[in-house]
């Protein structure tokens, strides 16, 4: 797929990018030059292309951004219905005795108009019957005195607990728009209208791919000097939550030829590789030099993000590569915070991080603030938030503590005791 970004317009609510009608914002490739994380942003949103759209099941869209606008094919409700168990009757008759002409239960439409001094016995969704223009709860209800189809509203006032025809929405109405992020909540408004079939955008198809020779596999019992290869795996897990069934393509050892092979085959097969380690200016950090190789254009390979400095995109038609650094934490929230808005913007969807304003309970301070730091937090019992014990980037088992992280930009050294943060969820 060429890469040139086209504009975005909808044609009968269908999202598209139209690829070559328009050009790509251009980018000067500052690989030797460390950028901002909004530049870092900027760069790769500017970059995302379309990936077509396809049809699945109703029942398979959690996790997909719809690509057509899902309307109403009936009015929601399609009829007045009783929003609980009761009576319906005149609401001009509360002050009488009322005779019940009729049971009327969910599924079967009503079979007698409500005439003055009458009622019927009506159950939760059932069609309220002509005449009637409120329902009365059973409990606000007792049987007149001497007649056992007769019963009288004890109450002093009551709403009037129906449920509208067309009150949610009218027929032809929109209720999903494209390029929303469905979700398991989305099923049931789908199941309303009878969309079973739903037009979704492709997602790429993404490889991930660990280097290092000093890496095994996580059911290995690790040699001197080795450690096991936990990156790919969380990268996978991350790509998952988001609906994406990722390749692994294994490790690369630190080897240029084999590194040179394995990256190759990873980007024939897949639109999207995700690498993880050698991208820093180690003797044996070569993954750049051989992406060049490759014909990738790098865009970037320094972000002044604390912790993920040495995190590279590049792209060369129509396919994609992220270099994400080799510590855990921050290849974990380097996929959150740059991967993961470029997936969803090719998916037509604009994503926005989970953010809860809270307090801090205890002062933040650092002692440089050249880069931007992303700060693991947890919550504490009375609703504020406090920095987990964190040893640096390569301390994974901080993440299990973590409720949530919190940016603090450059030049800013502390975050008061007090002070109200945006923390981002994780």
């Amino acid at each position: 797929m060429d890469a040139e970004w086209g504009t975005e317009w909808t044609k009968g609510d269908v999202f598209f990018h139209s690829a070559g009608k328009t050009k790509k914002p251009t980018f000067e490739p500052k690989s030797e030059v460390m950028i901002t994380f909004e530049e870092a942003q900027e760069i790769t949103l500017g970059q995302a292309v379309s990936f077509g759209v396809e049809e699945i099941s109703f029942r398979e869209v959690p996790g997909r951004v719809l690509a057509a606008g899902i309307t109403a094919d009936a009015d929601i409700p399609p009829f007045d219905k009783s929003a609980m168990d009761g009576f319906a009757c005149r609401r001009s008759d509360l002050g009488n005795p009322m005779r019940v002409v009729e049971v009327i239960r969910a599924g079967f439409p009503p079979q007698k108009p409500i005439a003055t001094g009458e009622c019927a016995q009506i159950m939760t969704g059932a069609a309220l019957p002509e005449g009637a223009d409120v329902v009365i709860k059973v409990e606000m209800t007792e049987v007149a005195e001497g007649a056992e189809t007769m019963i009288v509203f004890k109450g002093d006032r009551t709403s009037a607990n129906i449920c509208y025809r067309g009150e949610d929405r009218k027929a032809g109405e929109l209720i999903l728009p494209a390029g929303m992020l469905l979700g398991a909540r989305h099923v049931p408004i789908l199941a309303t209208v009878g969309a079973v079939r739903v037009m979704v955008a492709r997602s790429p198809s993404v490889g991930t791919l660990s280097t290092g020779t000093e890496l095994v596999e996580p059911a290995a019992v690790p040699g001197i000097s080795q450690i096991r290869n936990t990156n790919a795996y969380q990268m996978l897990a991350q790509l998952g939550a988001m609906g994406i069934n990722a390749d692994y393509c294994g490790i690369a050892p630190d080897d240029p030829e084999q590194t040179r092979r394995m990256i190759g085959e990873a980007l024939e097969a897949d639109d999207l590789v995700i690498l993880s380690g050698g991208i820093s200016m180690g003797e044996y950090d070569f993954v750049p030099s051989v992406l060049k190789s490759l014909g990738i254009r790098i865009l970037f390979s320094q972000v002044a993000i604390q912790p993920g400095k040495p995190t590279l995109f590049g792209t060369k038609k129509g396919k994609f590569v992220f270099g994400l650094p080799g510590n855990p934490v921050s290849s974990y929230f380097t996929l959150e915070l740059l991967v993961k808005p470029f997936i969803y913007e090719c998916m037509g969807h604009r994503w926005n991080p989970s953010l809860l304003r809270l307090p801090a309970g205890k002062a933040i301070t650092r002692r440089k603030s050249h880069r931007m730091s992303w700060i693991p937090v947890r919550l504490t019992g009375d609703g504020k938030i406090i920095p987990v014990e964190y040893h640096g980037s390569a301390h994974i088992l901080a993440l299990s503590e973590a409720f949530g992280v919190v940016a603090m930009p450059i030049g800013q050294t502390e975050i008061k005791e007090g002070d109200w943060v945006n923390v981002q969820l994780l």
